[in-house]
């Protein structure tokens, strides 16, 4: 073999080692997230909207979201992101990959508040997912599939964004509008994006080969239990009623209180009877009643009709519909009991429960297991942009601790090491999703 020949297969030999050093492949000292750089970066996104009560008033389309945003693009352009913003204004980051062919892994949140809410709710996602980036970059890892990082729009809205890029998005909703006082489709063009053009945002079914969401845990089983992550079997479904009563209105001053047919009373013992199903029923669903209106509404007069609201969540569809059942079993005695009469108007249907992919949930758990972590599987009793991702892609979440399960209020607080123990259960989950096998 001559000289040239084997200077040519030297060369072959040393790019198919660095080949594979650039691999997906997890390395065993892999660097950890940073709770330092991950609190610097949530407490500098607080001042945008920053309002009197400590907390943050940053609603999509605001100018404290627009001040937000460009600091996000900021950081994702410094960590060697291309930064665009699709037509829905969502920001995506992305990374190219060693097979330019393979399917996106998109991780991501929002960044967008509700009016005087916190400082953690959505932006942990997104500072987790700027952190998994970090953490590729000082490794020097180049994954097999190419990555994005997207902030969605207008997560505390409606879930604009994620409706957008999923092709859900109706076209009515671009009417309505925002606490900002701008329509949604003046708030969309206000951030960069375009609003008649929404269909070029929507990705086709099989273009992301998975998406996951890191958040707060917003009902307190993390922090009350002192455990490190959850693993997210779903987002639940949520079903709405207006439930009717209707009794007799008459003289509250002249009217015995035996010949009542009292809407009012029949109405608080429908409430316990609601509450009762909720409460004693096996299982993880919840039933509420939120809102109750008298009629006639005079205090001398025994109310005639009340009409209340109804709220059913659960992640199984049918178990929703067996509690409903029993619900209106119980409020039907109660009319009768009481001589009056009650009817059910279903009003929205606002989600149907969204699981997360089993697949995804399991590597999650892996990931979580081999960092030595504690965890629990759970469901996620509010809504999330994953609940909208599960129709084009295989989604998973992951739940860190709020203390105390404080969501939407200024005393939103999540601790650096938690927030931390989310990007590196996020890292791990993104390789071990990299290098599953059956793709070229």
């Amino acid at each position: 073999m001559n000289l040239n020949k084997i200077f040519f297969f030297s060369i072959l030999f040393y790019l198919f080692l660095g080949s594979f050093a650039n691999s997906s492949a997890s390395p065993d000292n892999l660097p950890k997230a940073s709770p330092e750089r991950m609190e610097a970066r949530i407490l500098e996104l607080s001042k945008f909207g920053k309002n009197s009560t400590g907390g943050t008033s940053r609603v999509a389309y605001s100018d404290g979201d627009i001040e937000g945003r460009k600091y996000i693009k900021t950081l994702m352009k410094n960590a060697g992101l291309m930064v665009r913003i699709d037509e829905a204004a969502n920001i995506i980051g992305s990374r190219e990959g060693l097979n330019p062919n393979l399917p996106i892994i998109m991780f991501g949140s929002h960044t967008d508040s509700v009016p005087d809410g916190g400082n953690y709710d959505g932006d942990v996602g997104v500072m987790a997912a700027l952190e998994a980036i970090e953490i590729l970059n000082e490794a020097g890892i180049t994954t097999r599939h190419p990555i994005q990082v997207i902030d969605f729009t207008d997560e505390e809205g409606g879930l604009v964004g994620s409706l957008a890029l999923t092709g859900r998005l109706k076209e009515e909703t671009l009417n309505f509008k925002s606490h900002s006082g701008y329509t949604i489709a003046e708030g969309i063009d206000r951030l960069g994006g375009d609003h008649k053009n929404l269909k070029n945002s929507q990705y086709e079914i099989g273009a992301i080969k998975a998406f996951i969401e890191v958040h707060i845990e917003q009902g307190g089983f993390l922090d009350a239990e002192g455990l490190d992550i959850g693993v997210v079997e779903g987002i639940v479904g949520i079903h709405w009623w207006d439930i009717t009563i209707d009794g007799f209105a008459n003289h509250a001053g002249t009217t015995p209180m035996d010949k009542r047919q009292d809407a009012m009373v029949t109405a608080a013992k429908m409430v316990l009877a609601i509450n009762d199903v909720g409460l004693n029923t096996e299982g993880r669903q919840v039933a509420t009643v939120g809102r109750i209106k008298a009629e006639p509404g005079a205090p001398n007069v025994i109310p005639g009709r009340v009409i209340m609201s109804l709220e059913v969540r659960d992640l199984d569809l049918r178990k929703m519909e067996s509690v409903f059942k029993e619900i209106k079993k119980r409020l039907l005695s109660i009319a009768h009991d009481t001589d009056t009469k009650v009817s059910f108007d279903k009003i929205e249907i606002a989600s149907e429960p969204a699981p997360t992919d089993l697949r995804v949930r399991k590597i999650i758990e892996a990931s979580t297991q081999k960092l030595g972590l504690s965890y629990k599987f759970m469901p996620s009793g509010a809504g999330h942009d994953a609940q909208d991702m599960v129709h084009i892609a295989p989604t998973g979440m992951i739940f860190v601790p709020s203390k105390g399960g404080i969501s939407h209020a200024p005393q939103e607080y999540t601790k650096p090491q938690d927030m931390a123990n989310g990007a590196n259960v996020l890292v791990e989950t993104i390789l071990n999703i990299d290098k599953e096998k059956g793709e070229s």
